[in-house]
């Protein structure tokens, strides 16, 4: 298989990775705001991209099916995530 067929397979999610993207900042602006230990959260982190990989590789295949639903998850995800980052300056700046 070459690199283009391969990227193809990805196509539909590169929307999801690109706003995945955006959630990393989003939750790393919550982690500021809570004053959360940056270390901790890094090997967090590390975790959990290791955990998403296997996933990713092992589950893309059946995914595909649902790939649209996947992308609608994730954007309201993104949207939720981003309201609640942003609640506790709103209320700091108005009270």
């Amino acid at each position: 298989m070459s690199f283009a067929e391969s990227l193809k397979e990805y196509k539909p999610f590169l929307g999801l990775l690109i706003f995945g993207n955006i959630e990393n900042l989003v939750l790393a602006a919550q982690g500021v705001i809570e004053g959360a230990d940056p270390f901790l959260v890094a090997g967090a982190s590390v975790c959990f991209v290791i955990i998403w990989q296997f996933i990713g590789v092992f589950g893309t295949k059946s995914a595909m099916k649902y790939s649209r639903h996947i992308e609608f998850i994730g954007g309201f995800a993104i949207f939720v995530l981003g309201i609640q980052s942003m609640l506790p300056l709103i209320y700091q700046l108005l009270g």
